[in-house]
């Protein structure tokens, strides 16, 4: 663990072609699920931790993302409060390049290990999966910079394949924007009783919504062109979010432990 005064107070999760242009310290990051490499620097006052998932020797796929490791080297330095960045595909009709504040999810994974909690059992309330407070500063953000946002449920699939038509038209019925890398961070984050909430960024249509091909380099090029919106979105949440947790996230544990 790190010592009071050099706790990180929030960690970003970061998605494909997501980087924060700043000065650096890379730190290995022990957990019991393996190394993490956690970039840390200063923003706006609040040292924070960026943690890429798809960082790696070559990339990494979302359903070979170590994200019990990634979440777990989070409670290690200390920070109470996650924000995630996600790239994802909409059921609605939103504009790419149009940002998603995550209220829910459908778990459509199915190999990832879901839980720190092997041996024992632990039913953490997902009532309210993603935490109201950074979700209010986010929004608020975004309405600062005068941006297009939505609300709405995520849906997230095993990949690293695209959807079918079929599995969008059903999706569709429940979801509003479908990706690969949401779940099971949030859950994982419940456990620990740690704040979480998803900035999500249009980068496409779902599979069916146009006649066009779906391809990763779209995704990677919408996300790059938006990247400075990200980061002062991020920003202006860390400047803003209060300074003491308020929302019931840190009493997820509380009677979930048979």
């Amino acid at each position: 663990m790190e010592k009071e005064d050099e706790k990180v107070e929030i960690a970003v999760l970061g998605g494909v072609g997501f980087n924060l242009n700043s000065d650096f310290k890379l730190q290995a990051v022990k957990t019991p699920y393996g190394e993490v490499a956690a970039y840390q620097t200063t923003i706006k006052g609040k040292k924070v931790a960026v943690i890429p998932r798809h960082a790696g020797k070559n990339h990494i796929p979302p359903h070979r993302i170590n994200y019990r490791a990634n979440v777990w080297a989070v409670h290690a330095l200390g920070a109470k409060r996650i924000i995630s960045t996600n790239s994802v595909g909409s059921m609605r009709g939103h504009h790419v390049g149009s940002f998603v504040v995550l209220d829910d999810f459908i778990d459509f994974t199915r190999s990832r290990p879901s839980t720190f909690y092997d041996d024992i059992t632990v039913h953490v309330d997902v009532s309210e999966p993603y935490c109201p407070e950074i979700r209010t500063t986010l929004i608020s953000a975004i309405e600062k910079q005068e941006l297009s946002y939505t609300e709405g449920v995520y849906a997230c699939t095993e990949g690293p394949r695209f959807e079918t038509r079929a599995e969008i038209r059903m999706m569709s019925q429940f979801a509003d924007v479908v990706g690969m890398t949401g779940v099971p961070e949030v859950n994982l984050a419940k456990e620990l009783s740690l704040c979480y909430a998803s900035l999500a960024i249009v980068t496409n249509q779902a599979c069916g919504m146009t006649t066009q091909k779906l391809t990763a380099e779209e995704v990677t090029e919408v996300v790059g062109k938006a990247q400075d919106l990200i980061i002062e979105i991020i920003a202006d949440t860390l400047e803003n979010i209060p300074e003491t947790r308020n929302c019931r996230c840190m009493f997820a544990r509380e009677g979930a432990c048979l």
